[in-house]
């Protein structure tokens, strides 16, 4: 019987229009009127779509956006240089001209926006243009921040400088991969074995890694990581069970690869890959991975090797035992990882 009149908010969109152009980016940012009217005070908002009052405030508008939208040149910030707001009335928007003059060309430029946080529903669409290339992005409260990589040399090489890092700090990490490894090394072996087993491993891994981070095979993680969890157990067993000189590590390593791979791919999915430079995003991970795989292959080995040759019965006794640590902890895995995914 009392109700009262009021406005949604018709569109809680900017759109943000970049172009990098060797050493100089132009771009143009559209915000609507609401969401400026709303942060500045300005009552009735429509009242910044008067060019005369447009023009009044747009220092006021150019220093509130230059607060929130900011941009760094391979990790050095850009300064933005604002020209003055012009109304846009058919869209009940104002526009910011801005430019910004590098001292090199970038290899990533990184966007961060969080313009009107008032508003929880509000983004921006963004658009980086490059030569003939269009990238697309949308900004909001739960992602704030945007890395365009340039398509040049030094655009490849800010990818190998994220994701080779990257690769090398997921092997490390990730205890269940490390485990499959030492698992595999734990019977020891010549140089040549070793060898065979790592390549085996590196090559099946590569394949799903890429297969998977291009979308093109996607096993959803529930089914995943109970696999790596039996893959690690089987190899336990295995060291436990083998007769006769029966080495079968390299096969295993290989069969396994392709599980592991997939697990590999859903962290590097979450990095949000560059969609202009995927081959290079890739194969820098996967180096990565290497490196790390290397790393830890060298320690283990190194260590086992100095063992058995200081004492056979006690590196038997070591691989029996680390044999069976490894069965219980991919067991244990496997139990969390399907009965209890929230606590993995």
């Amino acid at each position: 019987m009392f109700a009262r009149t009021s406005e949604a908010h018709p569109v809680p969109f900017s759109y943000l229009d970049v172009h990098l152009q060797g050493t100089t980016i132009e771009g143009t940012l559209v915000a609507h009127m609401f969401d400026v009217a709303h942060d500045l005070n300005i009552d009735p908002a429509e009242r910044l779509l008067d060019p005369a009052v447009a023009s009044q405030q747009s220092k006021a508008i150019a220093d509130l956006i230059g607060r929130r939208l900011t941009m760094t040149a391979d990790g050095r910030p850009a300064a933005l240089h604002w020209a003055n707001v012009e109304v846009v009335a058919d869209r009940q928007s104002i526009r910011l001209p801005f430019s910004s003059r590098l001292d090199s060309a970038p290899g990533v430029l990184a966007v961060v926006a969080l313009l009107f946080p008032y508003d929880p529903n509000h983004q921006t669409f963004l658009n980086v243009y490059e030569r003939e290339t269009l990238t697309q992005a949308i900004l909001d409260r739960g992602r704030t921040r945007f890395d365009y990589y340039a398509g040049t040399t030094q655009g490849a090489f800010a990818v190998v400088r994220r994701f080779v890092p990257a690769g090398v700090h997921h092997i490390l990490i990730g205890p269940d991969h490390l485990l499959f490894l030492v698992g595999l090394l734990l019977l020891g072996g010549s140089i040549r074995q070793l060898a065979v087993i790592v390549t085996a491993f590196t090559i099946a891994h590569s394949i799903t890694l890429s297969l998977a981070a291009l979308n093109i095979v996607t096993p959803p993680a529930r089914i995943i990581e109970p696999a790596i969890a039996l893959s690690i157990v089987y190899v336990g067993a295995d060291n436990l069970l083998i007769r006769g000189g029966r080495d079968v590590r390299a096969w295993i390593a290989f069969a396994f690869g392709f599980i592991h791979g997939f697990g590999f791919a859903n962290v590097l999915r979450e990095m949000d890959l560059p969609a202009r430079a995927l081959g290079w995003s890739l194969f820098s991970f996967n180096v990565g991975v290497e490196i790390g795989q290397l790393l830890v292959v060298v320690a283990v080995a190194s260590a086992l090797a100095a063992l058995r040759s200081r004492s056979e019965a006690a590196s038997r006794q070591l691989a029996i035992v680390g044999s069976i640590i490894v069965m219980a902890a991919g067991a244990f895995w496997f139990v969390q990882r399907v009965f209890f995914p929230g606590a993995a």
